[in-house]
């Protein structure tokens, strides 16, 4: 019984640690540096109706949605 209430007494502990961490989360991004992630630079894909597009291409040339890489075959199967 003794280990019963020291594995308890370990799991409280561990538990107010773990949740006392999560209580100061502050953005990484500041406020006044939002404007330049917001630049058109910042972006992934430079022309995004082209990549509309070529993903249309080839999700046709492939023979099924989802060619690309997620779930489903080539089969026309999802």
């Amino acid at each position: 019984m003794n280990t019963k209430l020291i594995s308890r007494g370990l799991m409280a502990v561990l538990l107010v640690i773990g949740l006392s961490a999560c209580g100061s989360v502050e953005p990484w991004v500041k406020p006044y540096e939002r404007d330049r992630l917001a630049d058109p630079i910042m972006f992934l894909d430079a022309d995004p109706v082209s990549t509309s597009y070529i993903q249309h291409v080839y999700e046709a040339r492939e023979g099924a949605r989802g060619g690309e890489g997620s779930a489903g075959g080539g089969c026309g199967c999802n």
